[in-house]
């Protein structure tokens, strides 16, 4: 299992990108279950009222969280390749440049 974390702005996003044997949660809407390599991370938007404030920089905005979409993909490097363009695409809904987005991938710690 990777965790594929985003930070920016003193915010950090982290999905999780499970590999070949391990289990992923199940969603609707889960890939086949012959996909090797699943990610699953959230997704969210800027709204104008309701929502969560979160800090991110010098200002507070409120975010509305969507339902974590899992996708499946056939290789490590398009799974991660896919994952960190999902981390840089949510923080460039919020307004953050994707470029500015610091972008790492680890081993998950296993209990």
């Amino acid at each position: 299992m990777l965790l594929i974390r985003g930070t920016a702005g003193g915010t950090t996003l982290t999905g999780t990108l499970y590999e070949p044997g391990e289990e992923p949660p199940e969603f609707n809407g889960a890939p086949d279950e012959g996909t090797p390599y699943v990610w699953i991370c959230d997704a969210f938007y800027e709204v104008e009222s309701g929502g969560q404030v979160q800090s991110i920089g010098d200002r507070e905005i409120r975010i509305a969280f969507e339902s974590p979409m899992p996708r499946g993909f056939e290789t490590r490097d398009a799974a991660i390749d896919a994952a960190k363009e999902h981390v840089r695409t949510q923080f460039a809904r919020l307004g953050v440049a994707g470029e500015t987005v610091d972008v790492t991938v680890q081993q998950a710690e296993t209990a």
